[in-house]
């Protein structure tokens, strides 16, 4: 009796792998996959998934710096530096105006989650002896 043949049989079969290597093939498991969208990716879990609510919670809440089309390349090193000249420029323009400081919580929000804390405390140092490299 020959038994019918699963998905994952048939998606081998359907790539050109042949039955007798069919064994040498890793194949991912279903609980997880990968969803783009325009701006970035995000882990979506199948509602088959046993992972705890909380934790999925934190996953679906979590965020981080979004893409910044002026800085395409791997390496974040010049966005880390422009959001943290560029939010104290807002907070030293509102502050002479007299308004309210919290536009600029987006620039500090992105350059807390791309710089390294080494960096921030010695650009906070260094404008606080007056001897930062950036114009603010």
């Amino acid at each position: 009796m020959k038994y019918p043949r699963t998905t994952q049989e048939q998606s081998k079969e359907r790539h050109g792998i042949p039955a007798s290597f069919a064994h040498r093939v890793r194949t991912f498991p279903k609980r997880t996959r990968l969803q783009s969208s325009q701006d970035s990716c995000r882990l979506v879990l199948d509602p088959e998934s046993k992972m705890s609510e909380t934790i999925q919670e934190k996953l679906n809440n979590y965020k981080t710096a979004p893409f910044d089309a002026r800085f395409p390349n791997t390496n974040q090193t010049r966005n880390c530096y422009q959001n943290y000249v560029d939010y104290h420029r807002c907070n030293k323009a509102l502050e002479a105006k007299g308004q309210d400081l919290t536009p600029c919580q987006w620039y500090m929000r992105v350059y807390k989650s791309l710089c390294p804390n080494s960096w921030v405390s010695r650009w906070d140092e260094q404008i606080e002896n007056g001897s930062f490299a950036g114009k603010i």
